[in-house]
């Protein structure tokens, strides 16, 4: 055995039935999976027992503690070498074990993130969101296309640290508040290799809705600010870009109303109406050539728009929050 993959999930055996059956095309088969039901009133074990001919699974049913301490759950059990974690909504490329291998050999990690993508058959909705996540004109170019790998910060969809790296930090130490950005950088503190995996990528299919989305955006921004509870290094001057977009429109609609009273701020307007919409031209052409759908670059423009909108809100808020109560 060389992995193990852990997956925690609530109340959704679908996915887990779409995750199972891409990780029986894998070309490398040398894993387990441990799936924790992480208290779901709708539990996934008949789908889990459905492929236990195809794979070597084992089903837990635990009481709700969500996500991080669920992954803690797994990895406690795990018989593998080396853990790898993703969420209930992905879907894993035929090669992943196989690039992820050779990656982890020849590299020397001791821990990796890689990077979501969307498969050609997502909906247009799924698509945009996916621009939105993982484009460099959000807050998603430093996700996953970084110059220097060792910078990357793995995200939880799609991570794995080694056995010895888990008993060194103990995995996560926060249930569901940024904990894989928190782990991440704990575990480069403790002299662990983590870097990006660029190839080792995962079809990432959100079951968003426009609010659920944008309320996710707002509480990543959140997490940021949580995750600085733990490290003071936390929050660099990128992670602030989305909250200087917020500011930014608010303060051209602002200048559309001071320009009407005094006509001398109608410089400031235009200049502010010129920024954002070469952004929003530019977010058009970028996601319509990537995705080869206008559709999908008009989608993209308020997919971007509120999640970066939604982050800067979220971090802003949880900022206030920890300056006046600590």
């Amino acid at each position: 055995m060389v992995f193990s993959v852990i997956i925690p999930v609530y109340n959704r055996p679908d996915e887990i039935r779409e995750l199972l059956q891409s990780l029986t095309t894998q070309t490398f088969t040398g894993f387990e999976v441990i799936i924790v039901d992480d208290g779901s009133d709708n539990p996934c074990k008949l789908v889990a027992e459905s492929y236990r001919e195809e794979l070597q699974v084992r089903y837990f049913w635990i009481e709700n503690i969500a996500q991080g301490f669920a992954r803690n759950f797994g990895m406690n059990l795990a018989k593998g070498d080396y853990f790898v974690l993703f969420d209930s909504d992905c879907i894993i490329p035929s090669q992943y074990f196989e690039v992820l291998d050779k990656a982890i050999n020849t590299r020397k990690l001791d821990a990796h993130g890689g990077p979501d993508a969307a498969e050609e058959g997502f909906s247009n909705f799924q698509k945009a969101i996916n621009y939105s996540m993982t484009s460099l004109l959000t807050t998603g170019g430093i996700r996953g296309k970084l110059k220097d790998p060792s910078k990357f910060q793995a995200r939880g969809f799609n991570m794995g640290l080694s056995r010895k790296a888990f008993e060194a930090t103990k995995g996560f130490v926060d249930p569901n508040r940024g904990e894989d950005i928190e782990l991440s950088m704990r575990l480069k503190k403790s002299g662990f290799r983590l870097e990006l995996v660029e190839e080792a990528f995962v079809y990432h299919k959100r079951k968003n809705t426009w609010q659920s989305f944008f309320r996710q955006s707002y509480s990543f921004g959140q997490n940021r600010i949580n995750v600085s509870r733990y490290h003071r290094d936390a929050v660099k001057l990128v992670h602030l870009m989305p909250a200087v977009f917020l500011l930014g429109w608010i303060m051209v609609i602002g200048l559309l109303v001071i320009s009407y009273w005094f006509p001398a701020f109608s410089i400031f307007l235009t200049a502010g109406l010129l920024v954002y919409s070469l952004w929003i031209l530019a977010v058009f052409v970028h996601s319509t050539f990537i995705n080869k759908s206008p559709w999908v670059g008009l989608l993209s423009i308020f997919t971007a728009f509120g999640q970066l909108s939604s982050y800067g809100a979220g971090l802003m808020t949880e900022w206030v929050k920890k300056v006046f109560k600590g």
